[in-house]
C-alpha cells in the first residue's frame, strides 16, 4: 500500500500550472488560499470584469479542496432546527437557504465551465450505523421536510440494496447532492477563473498584509500588491500571514483509505446507484466508490500521527465488516486532511479590516459551501453587498482550549478506532 499517497492526485485529468509571482501588482481583489472559496470568488469575481488575483503558497487544492471525500453536500452537518435555535429564525434560515442551493451550484459551475471531475449529482446517503441511528434519521427526515427538502427515508432493505451491505439498519437519502473528484473540481475553478482573466499563482505565500488608510498593501514573495479589497480562504490551512488576524479554528484531521478497483461483479453491487455515503457514528466514517471502481473509506483521526497503525488498522477492520466481499481488496492510497471545526459547528464570516473578509469554519463540509461562500464573499466586497452573504459578518470569532481539544478528537478517535470493528 502506497501509505502516504493521495488518490486525488494521481487520479485527477485536471492539470493547472501557474507561476509564481514574481513583480509588483495593483488588483481589486486580492484572495489568499487556492481551494474551493477562493478560486469560486475568483471565478466569480472575474465574470464581473474585476482584477482578481489568488495567491496560493503550495499547489491549487494543496489543503483540504484536495484531500475531500468528494461529496457534495446540502446543508451543515447540523439538523435544521439545532441551526435555527443558535442563529435564531431569520439568519439560521438564510443561511440554510443558501447552503440548500448549493449541489445546484457546484453541478451548474461544472456543466458550465465543462470540469471534468466525476461529478455524479445521484445523491447521498446518511446511513444508520446501529438501531439508534435510525431515531436520528427520522428526526433529520421530520425536520427537512418540514424545510420543504426532498430527502426521502429508506427502511433496511432499501438500504442494504443501494449500499450493498448488510451493516446499516436505514438511509437518509438526498437527492440534491452526489460526488466529485473533489481535487479536479478544485483545479477546473482554477482553470475557469484564468479563462474569464483572473490572475493565479502558485508557491506564493503572503507573508504581510496591512490596510495603509486607501488600500491592502501585501507583500507577496517579496513583492509589493496593492488590493482594494482582501479575501483569506485559507480555512484550515492558514500558514501564519502576518496581517493582524488569524482565524480561529479546532483543526480535526480526516483520513482515507482507497481500495484497488473493485472487480466488475462486486462493482455491480456496491453502492450502484454512485451514492457517496456517511453514517451515524460518533465517531463518523464515510464511503464511496470512484469513477474506476475504488472504494474510498474515511473516517476522523490522523494518519500521519501518533496513532496512525490504529487507524489504519481500523479501516481494513471496517471494510471487512461493512463489505465482506472486499476483505482481500487491498488499499493502494491512504492520505490524510484537516477540517476547520468551529464550537458551534456553524460557518464564520470575519470582517476583520476595512474591505476585507475571512470565510472558514466549514466543519468537513467544504466542498458546497466553500462554493458559495466564496462567491457571496466577491460579490458583497466588489458590489457592496454584506447583505448578500450566507452568514452576516462578525468583527470577531474565538474558540477557547483549541489545543486541547484538538488532542481530545484525535484521543477519541484513536481509542474509538483501537476498539470497534473487532
Amino acid at each position: 500500500m502506497k501509505t502516504k499517497t493521495n488518490l486525488w492526485r494521481e487520479s485527477s485529468s485536471v492539470t493547472v500550472a501557474a507561476p509564481p509571482l514574481a513583480e509588483d501588482a495593483a488588483v481589486d481583489l486580492a484572495v489568499i488560499g487556492g481551494g474551493y472559496t477562493g478560486l469560486s470568488a475568483a471565478l466569480h469575481a472575474a465574470a464581473l470584469g474585476a482584477k482578481v488575483a489568488v495567491f496560493e503558497a503550495e499547489s491549487f487544492g494543496h489543503g483540504g479542496s484536495g484531500r475531500n471525500v468528494g461529496l457534495v453536500n446540502a446543508g451543515l452537518w447540523l439538523p435544521p432546527e439545532d441551526v435555527v435555535r443558535q442563529m435564531g429564525e431569520v439568519a439560521g434560515r438564510r443561511l440554510m437557504a443558501a447552503l440548500a442551493k448549493g449541489p445546484a451550484t457546484v453541478w451548474d459551475i461544472v456543466a458550465r465551465e465543462g470540469i471534468d471531475c466525476e461529478a455524479t449529482p445521484n445523491g447521498t446517503l446518511h446511513l444508520a450505523h446501529a438501531p439508534a441511528g435510525r431515531a436520528d434519521l427520522a428526526e433529520r427526515f421530520r425536520q427537512g421536510k418540514a424545510m420543504g427538502w426532498p430527502v426521502e427515508l429508506l427502511d433496511r432493505a432499501e438500504t442494504v440494496r443501494r449500499t450493498g451491505s448488510s451493516a446499516f439498519h436505514a438511509a437518509l437519502f438526498d437527492p440534491r447532492a452526489g460526488t466529485i473528484q473533489p481535487l479536479s473540481y478544485a483545479r477546473g475553478l482554477a482553470i475557469a477563473a484564468v479563462a474569464k482573466g483572473a490572475r493565479l499563482y502558485e508557491k506564493s505565500a503572503v507573508s504581510h498584509a496591512r490596510h495603509d488608510g486607501d488600500c491592502w498593501r501585501l507583500v507577496v514573495n517579496g513583492h509589493a500588491v496593492r488590493a482594494k479589497h482582501l479575501l483569506l480562504a485559507t480555512n484550515a490551512y492558514f500558514g501564519g500571514v502576518d496581517l493582524g488576524f488569524r482565524p480561529e479554528i479546532v483543526a480535526v484531521s480526516y483520513f482515507q483509505f482507497a481500495t484497488r478497483p473493485m472487480p466488475a461483479p462486486l462493482r455491480d453491487t456496491i453502492l450502484a446507484g454512485g451514492e457517496g455515503c456517511w453514517d451515524t457514528a460518533m465517531v463518523m466514517s464515510s464511503f464511496r466508490v470512484d469513477r474506476a471502481g475504488r472504494m474510498i473509506l474515511g473516517a476522523i483521526g490522523n494518519l500521519e500521527g501518533p496513532g496512525g497503525a490504529l487507524h489504519a488498522a481500523w479501516a481494513r477492520r471496517k471494510l471487512a465488516q461493512v463489505y465482506p466481499q472486499l476483505a482481500g481488496l487491498a488499499f493502494e492510497h491512504g492520505w490524510r486532511g484537516r477540517i476547520a471545526m468551529t464550537s458551534d459547528h456553524i460557518p464564520k464570516i470575519v470582517a476583520f479590516g476595512p474591505d476585507a473578509l475571512a470565510c472558514f469554519g466549514y466543519s468537513g463540509r467544504g466542498i458546497c459551501p466553500g462554493t458559495v461562500f466564496g462567491r457571496d464573499a466577491a460579490l458583497a466586497l466588489l458590489e457592496g453587498k454584506p447583505d448578500a452573504l450566507p452568514v452576516a459578518p462578525v468583527a470577531a470569532h474565538r474558540e477557547a482550549f483549541v489545543t486541547a481539544r484538538e488532542a481530545y478528537y484525535e484521543a477519541g478517535a484513536a481509542l474509538t478506532h483501537a476498539v470497534m470493528a473487532r
